[in-house]
C-alpha cells in the first residue's frame, strides 16, 4: 500500500530536500490511509470486523416506512403454516418476527447483544445498562409465555450471512429449544460467528453445533443442519414475507400493524395494550 502511494522518484526527491524525519511521518500517513481504505472497503462487501461490528442503514435502525396493506385473517393464517410458532390464531395478539439472525439491527432488536446495542448510540443502548432501548423480542416473549400473546418467526435476508443461522433455529424449535439457541445466536459471540465464521456455509456445520451445544446436543445439531430438511423453508419464509410487504429485516407485526425496523418495544406497546382490552 505504502509503495503505490509513495514512488520512488517521490522518495528521493523528499528525502534529499526535507530529510528522513519527513518520509516517516509520511509513511506513517500512507500507512493510516490504507487502513482507512482496507476498513471502507469491508463496509461495502459487508464485511464484518471481528472487534467492533457497528449497524449501517437508517432504514433497519427503525426509521417511519410506509406499512403493509396486510390484514389480521392473513397474520392469523401464518398459524396454520409451517412456520416457528408459539400459540394459535385464538390469542388477542399475535406477534410476527421476520428477522435475519446475522443482521445488525435484528440482534439490536433480540436484546441480547448489549455490545451491539452501545455501538449503534445512544438509541440503542438497552435499558439494562442505563439507556432508554426496550428491545421488543424479550417482551413479546413475556408476553407469550404468559398466554397473552402468540408469535411467529420466519426468516428472510437481511444482511447475508444468516442461512446456517436461521436453519439451527429451525433445528432448534424440532427439539423444544428454540429460545435456548435463539438467545446464544443473538449474542455478540453468535453474531460474530455467523458473519465472520460460519455464514452460509455448511461445511461450518460443525463450528455452529459446538458453539451450540449448551442448548442442543452438538452431534444432533451438527446432523440438522448438514442436512437438507430445512433448505426450502429458507425460500418459503422469505416468500412469505414477503405477501406481506417484508423483503428487509428486522420487521415486526403487531395483529396487523407493522414496524419495519428496530423499534423499540415502547414504540408498539400502545399497539398491544389496545389489543389485550
Amino acid at each position: 500500500m505504502v509503495k503505490k502511494i509513495l514512488s520512488k522518484d517521490l522518495q528521493k526527491n523528499l528525502m534529499q530536500k526535507m530529510g528522513p524525519s519527513l518520509i516517516v511521518v509520511t509513511y506513517l500517513m500512507a500507512f493510516a490511509i490504507g487502513v482507512l481504505w482496507e476498513k471502507v472497503n469491508n463496509l461495502q462487501k459487508g464485511g464484518v470486523s471481528t472487534s467492533k461490528t457497528t449497524p449501517t442503514t437508517a432504514a433497519q435502525a427503525g426509521q417511519p416506512t410506509a406499512a403493509a396493506n396486510v390484514s389480521i385473517n392473513q397474520i392469523k393464517s401464518l398459524f396454520s403454516k409451517d412456520l416457528v410458532k408459539f400459540g394459535d390464531a385464538n390469542r388477542k395478539v399475535l406477534f410476527v418476527d421476520i428477522s435475519d439472525p446475522s443482521c445488525p439491527y435484528c440482534q439490536i432488536a433480540g436484546g441480547k447483544n448489549s455490545t451491539l446495542n452501545s455501538q449503534a448510540g445512544d438509541r440503542f443502548k438497552l435499558v439494562t445498562d442505563g439507556g432508554t432501548y426496550l428491545a421488543p423480542i424479550p417482551e413479546m416473549r413475556k408476553l407469550v409465555d404468559e398466554g397473552k400473546a402468540s408469535y411467529v418467526y420466519m426468516y428472510t435476508p437481511g444482511h447475508g450471512n444468516g442461512e446456517m443461522g436461521a436453519k439451527a433455529l429451525y433445528c432448534a424449535f424440532e427439539k423444544g429449544k428454540y429460545w435456548n439457541v435463539h438467545d446464544l445466536l443473538y449474542t455478540n459471540d453468535g453474531y460474530n460467528l455467523m458473519n465472520n465464521t460460519v455464514k452460509n456455509d455448511k461445511t461450518k456445520a460443525g463450528d455452529m453445533a459446538d458453539f451450540l451445544k449448551s442448548a442442543v446436543s452438538a452431534s444432533e445439531m451438527k446432523s440438522c443442519l448438514e442436512g437438507t430438511k430445512y433448505d426450502q423453508r429458507l425460500q418459503s419464509d422469505s416468500a412469505i414475507a414477503q405477501s406481506l410487504g417484508i423483503s428487509g429485516t428486522p420487521a415486526f407485526f403487531v395483529n396487523a400493524t407493522v414496524f419495519k425496523g428496530a423499534y423499540s418495544y415502547k414504540d408498539m406497546e400502545s399497539s398491544v395494550t389496545a389489543a389485550l382490552k
